[in-house]
């Protein structure tokens, strides 16, 4: 079995299906994993997610911002973006089924040897201490308090982890650390506006990989989320893979294994160019 890991879709399955039959990707046999953001900004969202749930077992992904915006509007605790292109999964007949089955994804996972997340670890936290983290938050989505998870979901407070944070708080900041980051502090204070380049983080601030005190250093992890980073970043242990698809960039595919990347021009938009 090949594992493929695969950045941000949003919604750009013709890239995806390019990518797929350019590796010749055979589900039952091989498994293909997504760093989250499967949904919004680009035309084929509702494709999109069930192409993902339909691959059943020889799929695996975790939950990005994108995802979880969707999941906050199809709960009525966020209006659409004018921007958003949602409107295809909050209308469809089999809405209900999709919602269900992203309230069951993880914001991180490990297996192989690597850890898969949307946008990061901070540097506070080792790689064991970001699945029971994430297992908080994935305890809420599959239970009776979804509805209040998702309510109390948006925000930039707390920006800092503390042990003894409780209830909302806690759910929002572990949810930003795995699904918003890009800057933060040494001690893990997130900086939540700046979306530029690594190279010129705001003052006090560093991307969340470049801290010398990050307990997760010598972990391999997988992530998206940061499309400016081009995957321009030499690192034994870290795979970007957003470059940036929907926005005329490319889609990044990862064979496990070899460590190779595979590559599909997109179009602005998220089509095939």
């Amino acid at each position: 079995m090949t594992v493929y890991a695969v950045g941000d879709i949003q919604g750009c399955l013709d890239c995806l299906e390019r990518l797929l039959g350019e590796v010749h990707f055979s589900p039952g046999q091989d498994q293909l994993w997504a760093v989250g953001d499967l949904v919004n900004r680009g035309p084929r969202s509702l494709d999109t997610l069930r192409f993902c749930r339909r691959l059943g077992d020889s799929f695996r992904t975790v939950l990005g911002n994108h995802d979880l915006h969707l999941l906050s509007v199809a709960h009525g605790f966020r209006s659409p973006s004018h921007r958003d292109t949602l409107a295809p999964v909050l209308n469809a007949p089999d809405r209900k089924d999709l919602i269900e089955w992203l309230h069951h994804q993880p914001l991180f996972f490990r297996e192989r040897g690597f850890g898969v997340v949307h946008a990061g670890i901070p540097p506070q936290w080792t790689s064991a201490e970001a699945v029971e983290r994430s297992r908080e938050v994935e305890y809420l989505l599959r239970g009776p308090r979804a509805s209040t998870f998702l309510k109390h979901m948006y925000g930039n407070e707390p920006d800092q982890w503390r042990d003894d944070l409780e209830g909302p708080e806690r759910w929002r900041l572990i949810t930003n650390y795995f699904t918003r980051m890009r800057f933060c502090d040494r001690q893990g204070r997130l900086e939540l506006h700046a979306k530029g380049s690594p190279e010129q983080p705001p003052a006090g601030f560093a991307p969340w990989f470049a801290h010398d005190n990050r307990k997760s250093a010598g972990d391999n992890i997988i992530f998206g989320h940061w499309a400016s980073l081009e995957g321009n970043l030499r690192h034994p242990h870290l795979f970007p893979l957003d470059t940036g698809c929907v926005w005329g960039g490319r889609m990044r595919l990862m064979n496990l294994q070899t460590r190779h990347f595979s590559h599909a021009r997109c179009a602005p938009g998220g089509r095939p160019a």
